[in-house]
């Protein structure tokens, strides 16, 4: 047990270590790149600001890397100062050292998924305000809530928001929808409800829609109108509608099944968001994967030879891994896959093959 303490208390600490590195590493060149990207437009201060937010997202990213240079860099001192000869001299197979890493980081992968998702969904929302604001670009234009799909649409003349039931998986047709127009000042000027609505070229064309005016709120009623066909000015393109959903990074993983439920809800397919979500739930295998393909190239003692190549080898191994992952990804986003098969399979293959790669080397 106490050799189990000190492995697992030397790899946190090399966790730490280049955890540390590689945070200081982006907070330099983050920093420098948003004062080359806004110019005079932001301080130092700012800048900085601006890099604190973006660095949880990124080094969430990283976190497979890390893990992955942490268990190269502890294996590989254990080697040199002997201390893997020692372990096994004692009769102490590898895969029984290698429970204590393994621990760590499975606890890590846990805390980074209950804690450090919903932290970096809330950095990354604040991230892409502050951008928004100094760009001067839109925010998001689109919503799904329980009481359905919101939209907002802007011109010189004022804002419109739109709600509807349901829409169609691309967001082009709207059902049982209302528009609601708003002039610069924000007054009410205009509601319309129409039993469909189709996003064309430049503009929404409604069905049985029915239009009050508000300019003159005394009796809209009386002068309410309704028409089988009505054309209203649009701004949004397909494009837009698509583009402007947030990212599933951007949900905290504990909002993520409400928010598949409402996306299922009104229309669209949550196909991208389960994958995340599975994928995120996934994540301390993989990062358990990429502790025993660490280990499974550097566990040797130095004295035999082309430690660097192997280490190379195994930080290849991991990068193969990661690509891997990403790519079932997008088989599963695109549904030419199922969920649970590309969001599992990859690490649980990756711990086998590592495994094996173990018991060949150790054992072979």
């Amino acid at each position: 047990m106490t050799l189990h303490f000190y492995v697992a208390r030397r790899f946190l600490y090399t966790f730490l270590m280049v955890l540390g590195a590689l945070s200081g590493i982006f907070m330099m060149l983050d920093t420098v790149e948003n004062i080359r990207k806004f110019g005079s437009q932001i301080s130092l201060l700012v800048s900085l600001k601006l890099t604190l937010l973006n660095m949880p997202g990124f080094m969430y990213q990283l976190l497979p890397l890390v893990v992955i240079l942490a268990t190269l860099f502890l294996f590989l001192a254990f080697s040199r100062s002997s201390e893997m000869v020692v372990t096994r001299a004692a009769g102490r197979p590898a895969l029984v050292t290698l429970l204590a890493p393994v621990a760590v980081v499975f606890g890590l992968g846990l805390v980074a998924v209950l804690v450090g998702n919903p932290l970096v969904a809330a950095t990354s929302k604040e991230y892409n305000r502050l951008v928004g604001r100094l760009t001067g670009g839109d925010s998001s234009i689109v919503s799904v809530s329980s009481e359905g799909f919101w939209l907002r649409q802007g011109d010189a003349s004022g804002q419109t928001v739109i709600r509807a039931e349901r829409t169609s998986p691309d967001g082009l047709i709207l059902y049982d929808a209302t528009f609601f127009a708003f002039s610069r000042e924000g007054q009410p000027r205009a509601r319309i409800n129409a039993a469909r609505a189709r996003l064309e070229d430049g503009r929404w064309a409604l069905e049985d829609a029915k239009l009050w005016n508000l300019s003159d709120l005394s009796n809209p009623e009386r002068h309410a109108t309704t028409s089988k066909r009505y054309w209203l000015a649009s701004t949004l393109t397909p494009d837009r509608i698509q583009q402007s959903f947030d990212k599933p990074s951007a949900i905290a993983i504990w909002k993520l099944p409400e928010f598949i439920r409402q996306l299922r809800q009104a229309g669209f397919s949550p196909r991208r968001h389960q994958v995340w979500f599975q994928s995120q739930l996934a994540s301390p295998l993989f990062l358990v994967a990429m502790v025993l393909i660490g280990a499974a190239f550097t566990m040797r003692h130095t004295r035999l030879g082309q430690t660097g190549m192997l280490a190379l080898i195994a930080l290849l191994f991991g990068f193969g891994l990661y690509f891997i992952r990403n790519f079932a990804t997008i088989l599963g986003e695109n549904g030419q896959i199922p969920v649970i098969i590309a969001a599992w399979t990859p690490p649980i293959a990756a711990i086998f093959m590592a495994l094996g790669i173990i018991l060949h080397l150790e054992d072979g």
